[in-house]
């Protein structure tokens, strides 16, 4: 089964961070995630941009809203996910701790099963 797992952090935190401190962060996230992508468990993996670079389209009366920023306050924000193929929850919860141990930016993994939609496949 697939898994998105979900990085939500303090933007002010993470995107303060010096260059250095940035280089050894990611060393340390991927030799998290250097055995899946050796065994093609790994999919896709993001960051996203700070919420100041954000724009939402939100539906509203007549026409839909373009606004910049995210829809909603928070103090932690979406930083970025991982896609990875799992046989069972338990190895997505293993997973996401190793990679909350050696992220000193992350506040929480949020996992989700994930199902890649084709236009004309039928979810299952």
């Amino acid at each position: 089964m697939l898994y998105a797992i979900l990085c939500y952090a303090h933007e002010e935190t993470v995107f303060a961070w010096t260059k250095e401190e940035e280089a050894a962060v990611m060393e340390k996230l991927y030799a998290v995630q250097e055995p899946l992508a050796a065994s093609g468990k790994l999919g896709p993996v993001g960051r996203l941009m700070p919420t100041t670079a954000a724009t939402t389209v939100r539906k509203g009366k007549d026409e839909p809203l373009v606004i910049d920023g995210p829809f909603a306050e928070t103090k932690e924000a979406l930083l970025g996910f991982y896609v990875v193929d799992f046989e069972t929850l338990d190895e997505a919860i293993a997973f996401s701790k190793q990679l909350s141990s050696v992220n000193p930016g992350s506040t929480s993994y949020e996992i989700r099963p994930f199902y890649v939609f084709r236009p004309g496949d039928a979810p299952s």
